[in-house]
């Protein structure tokens, strides 16, 4: 099932309200009729039960009108006429409204999902909408990324109803299962995060992947055990985060050099001080020394591979490198509002 955010009500909790309402009306109808009884006449002549008045009601509002019961005095002929018929049009925009609505649901929703469909393109699938699917999230959205072309993947409903709320679109199912990744449109999209608390269903949901797409997408995964990415780079993953082991250094990165954690944590910071960022080598800087650029670049990223730049031999630049870098997010938001 895929939810989209803005979900309207839908339509047999819609139904459910409307029956409520209808019956209230004829409640209040019957009480109507019943205090005034005295003033109907009855084929029978034996006066008005609330049987009575209760048939009344339904065939009055229902606008059937039999004819058996009918107001003879004055006062129920004017109460008839400014509090019945007002009550039976209600009624029948009730009827109609809810037979609409129940008939054009879910036209309006395959019509929703047939436009997201179309402009999905180019776009992010994340399995997992936890704490490390949501960080994943925040960090596409301070990248650049729109919501539009984020697309989640979670079978708990309290995540479903939280990344509805947020304005994502989610795929409800098992990540694992191959008709719920073809749903999310997986041949086509850009990139896989795999961020579920379970290093065994990250393995499945890669191999999954791997062979719905036959290896072309990226896949990138989160284990909690070191000894488990080994089986995910097998398995078909391109990059394997592993949670416990990098908490643990920064761990011990706090103990022996605090220091050292406050940079890290400015470097994972979007938006103040300083920042990893990447970009193309320009025509001008290849065949020259990344030391010697304006910018301070970290490493090189060429054919897929990461080139550290702290080796003795001298290290140029080629064409179609990725280069590296530490931005300053002061100077950049400094420059923006200039």
């Amino acid at each position: 099932m895929i939810h989209l955010p803005l979900v309207r009500q839908g339509p047999l909790r819609a139904l459910a309200s409307r029956l409520a309402f209808a019956i209230g009306l004829v409640l209040v109808t019957v009480t109507i009729v019943y205090m005034d009884r005295d003033g109907y006449r009855d084929v029978n002549e034996d006066g008005l039960t609330l049987l009575d008045c209760f048939y009344y009601a339904v065939v009055s509002l229902s606008t059937t009108g039999y004819g058996d019961i009918t107001p003879a005095t004055s006062h129920a002929r004017l109460i008839n006429v400014l509090a019945i018929t007002p009550a039976r049009v209600l009624f029948l925009i009730i009827l109609v409204g809810t037979t609409l609505e129940v008939l054009t649901e879910q036209y309006r929703k395959g019509l929703r999902v047939a436009r997201w469909r179309h402009k999905l393109k180019d776009h992010i699938i994340i399995c997992g909408y936890g704490t490390k699917g949501r960080a994943a999230v925040s960090a596409l959205l301070e990248t650049g990324y729109s919501k539009h072309q984020i697309v989640l993947v979670e079978n708990r409903p309290d995540a479903i109803r939280q990344a509805t709320a947020n304005g994502l679109a989610i795929i409800e199912g098992n990540a694992t299962r191959s008709s719920v990744l073809l749903q999310a449109d997986v041949k086509n999209c850009k990139a896989v995060i795999i961020a579920t608390d379970s290093d065994e269903a990250s393995v499945l949901i890669t191999l999954t992947v791997r062979q719905l797409t036959a290896g072309q997408v990226r896949i990138i995964a989160s284990v909690r055990e070191q000894e488990n990415a080994a089986l995910l780079k097998q398995s078909g993953a391109h990059h394997v985060i592993v949670s416990s082991a990098t908490a643990g250094r920064l761990l011990g990165l706090t103990t022996t050099a605090p220091p050292l954690i406050d940079v890290v944590e400015d470097l994972l910071t979007p938006g103040q001080g300083m920042a990893l960022a990447m970009r193309s080598a320009e025509r001008a800087e290849v065949s020259r020394n990344p030391r010697e650029l304006d910018t301070l670049v970290v490493a090189l990223i060429r054919r897929g591979k990461v080139i550290p730049l702290g080796g003795p031999d001298p290290m140029v630049i080629e064409t179609g490198d990725m280069l590296v870098y530490i931005r300053d997010e002061n100077a950049t938001v400094a420059g923006m509002s200039l």
